[in-house]
């Protein structure tokens, strides 16, 4: 779901591109968060913890906490509340702390 009328905030929608999570195709606008376009699309769950493996979804969303830490186009630890959409990469859960290759 996303917001298309604000009765303050006058809102350009960028133009429409796609991207890849955890292998599925995701429809984003230019100019949104990777976090923004999964939460539109239905997508809430954006990892889990590392003890006990609770569903994670967005928390503080302007990149201060480990909420949102996936990996994108290979490089894990991105926050992808600050991540803009862009189009055809990829975007994947992250499973613990992360490793670069």
């Amino acid at each position: 779901m996303r917001i298309v009328k604000h009765p303050i905030l006058d809102f350009q929608r960028g133009e429409k591109v796609s991207f890849f999570f955890d292998g599925q195709p995701v429809d984003g606008y230019a100019g949104e968060t990777i976090a923004a376009a999964l939460h539109a699309a239905g997508i809430r769950i954006l990892g889990h913890s590392s003890e006990l493996h609770r569903p994670r979804g967005l928390f503080c969303a302007i990149g201060n906490c480990s909420s949102c830490l996936m990996v994108v186009n290979g490089e894990p630890n991105v926050r992808i509340c600050v991540e803009k959409v862009q189009p055809g990469i990829q975007v994947e859960t992250q499973k613990g702390k992360g490793c670069l290759r």
